[in-house]
């Protein structure tokens, strides 16, 4: 009996500990923010006690330290959008490269500023860290995207993707067809071009705001509801159409928060750009004029 309980213990200590999910913000107990923190202290110590005969900056040898180290992490950090593309599990998992890929990321606020020696003015080495904060400030807002927007979109049309969406409409509006032969002409139109207005239509601020001013189906169910003759044909006709508003509502917000995705995209991709020509042209003016 002794024998037995003993062996039960030893396979249960035996069976792996089932751990709970860590985000890539924590990844390995948040091994790349402390390395981040190292690098940041590292920076700011050697620009406090390297003395140098105009102050710190970075034409010092200490300020080409810095500034190689900037220029190789922003390099770097541009990969992650290759590096995506493969999946894989171990010490250079996406997750570990997504990691290091912001904590080191936010430490080039640090790094270069400290090789800018604080000196700012319309050069290019000014723009070159200016255009690295407005990449850096819009990779903040993809993070923050990343970690709360799947969860929303998963909860409000996990179950409703766009060609459930699509179906549901398509169904609301046959239904809508047959019940508003009853009405009278002025009231079968305002139905007709509720059903005539694409659903997915719209720019990107209109997707942004999640609605709709000039939204047909909402029109037409305040035009109806202010009829005095309220029959069951009407009533029907007026459900059929709140049905339809309540699809466009999921619709609207689905296409919201992929907006929101597009609007990082659109910024923070093309200034990435901008950024590694800017930082090319200023590591090239700094070799010709050494």
């Amino acid at each position: 009996m002794a024998s037995a309980a003993s062996r039960g213990r030893a396979a249960r200590r035996s069976q792996p500990a089932v751990t709970q999910h860590e985000g890539f913000l924590r990844h390995h107990r948040f091994f790349w923010l402390k390395a981040a923190l190292v690098l940041c202290a590292l920076a700011w110590l050697g620009y406090a006690l390297i003395p140098a005969a105009d102050g710190p900056y970075g034409g010092t040898w200490f300020g080409y330290v810095l500034g190689t180290t900037g220029a190789g992490l922003i390099g770097w950090l541009t990969l992650l959008g290759i590096r995506k593309r493969t999946m894989t599990t171990g010490r250079w998992s996406l997750k570990a490269w997504t990691s290091a890929h912001v904590w080191l990321g936010l430490s080039l606020i640090v790094i270069a500023t400290l090789h800018t020696g604080m000196r700012m003015g319309l050069n290019l080495a000014t723009f070159t860290w200016a255009l690295m904060l407005i990449v850096i400030v819009t990779g903040i807002y993809g993070v923050i995207a990343y970690a709360t927007l799947p969860a929303a979109f998963s909860r409000s049309a996990e179950r409703h993707t766009r060609a459930e969406m699509v179906d549901g409409l398509r169904t609301i509006d046959r239904q809508l067809q047959e019940a508003a032969q009853p009405l009278d002409a002025v009231s079968a139109q305002a139905v007709a071009a509720a059903m005539a207005q694409d659903a997915f239509a719209g720019g990107l601020l209109r997707r942004l705001s999640g609605s709709d001013p000039h939204c047909a189906t909402l029109a037409a169910i305040t035009m109806l509801r202010e009829g005095s003759n309220q029959d069951a044909s009407l009533k029907r006709v007026i459900g059929l159409l709140a049905k339809r508003r309540a699809v466009l509502d999921r619709v609207r917000q689905a296409l919201r928060q992929r907006a929101l995705f597009e609007v990082w995209l659109r910024v923070h991709v093309p200034v990435t750009i901008a950024l590694l020509a800017a930082l090319t042209a200023h590591i090239i003016s700094v070799f010709y004029y050494w």
